[in-house]
């Protein structure tokens, strides 16, 4: 079964269409549960996905942080209460396209390592050209630095196992480096090519600062504990008993 994450703080205009948008691109084709976390949400976003929820008829979970803990936080909360085999992430703001998950599971269905992580690449962003050009930059460095080879890390699109993700360091804004993190673990990391779609409500919750000074400290962290990795790979050759 495939486990779709949802973090969501005050997206009740979009939490409802995006549902919608999950359940059109999954249903029939994929055993598939959506788990929502709203994080300590002022507005109407919990109500909306449970109305949203009941009226479409979703396999839908929602859960309520009592306070804010950010979307590192939320995506865990819903990990550790999803029953997926496989979990997908996505945005709540809807600017991830629902569509996309179905080229994210045939990419999980091709992979034979343990541990793997299926990365979305927003090939073409809409955003403003000032958000672009920092994510382009942040980007650049956090690949020179960490050699994870994923172009877009801060797309909200990704698939790893459930074993995977709990598996993984848990910190702070986890979430920006799942790739890396996979990688230290010694797994392997497929890039998928994803739309990208302009934010029709609501307002973003990252500004220029708070991208800046968490991917900073953040990726001295991760950084470190891919030295602190010793994986090794493990060559087994199975002789079957001739006389059997």
């Amino acid at each position: 079964m495939i486990s779709v994450l949802i973090p969501a703080q005050n997206e009740a205009g979009n939490v409802g269409p995006l549902l919608t948008e999950i359940r059109a691109a999954l249903a029939g084709r994929f055993a598939y549960e959506v788990v929502l976390v709203d994080d300590a949400s002022t507005d109407e976003t919990y109500g909306c996905a449970l109305g949203t929820g009941a009226r479409i008829g979703c396999p839908l979970q929602v859960l309520r942080h009592d306070r804010a803990a950010g979307q590192s936080t939320a995506l865990m909360t819903a990990a550790r209460h999803s029953r997926g085999r496989y979990l997908v992430t996505i945005d709540g703001d809807g600017q991830n396209d629902p569509a996309d998950i179905p080229g994210l599971i045939e990419a999980a269905q091709r992979q034979f390592e343990e541990d793997f992580c299926i990365a979305g690449h927003r090939v073409h962003r809409h955003d403003s050209t000032w958000k672009r050009l920092q994510s382009r930059i942040a980007n650049r460095i956090r690949g020179a630095l960490l050699h994870d080879g994923v172009p877009d890390t801060g797309c909200g699109l990704k698939l790893l196992p459930r074993a995977t993700y709990l598996a993984l360091p848990y910190f702070d804004h986890m979430h920006r480096f799942l790739p890396a993190l996979v990688q230290a673990r010694g797994g392997s990391v497929t890039v998928v090519p994803v739309r990208h779609r302009p934010r029709l409500q609501g307002q973003s919750k990252y500004s220029a600062w708070n991208r800046a000074w968490a991917g900073v400290v953040d990726l001295l962290g991760v950084m470190w504990l891919q030295r602190r990795s010793r994986q090794v790979r493990i060559e087994r050759t199975a002789l079957t008993d001739s006389a059997a």
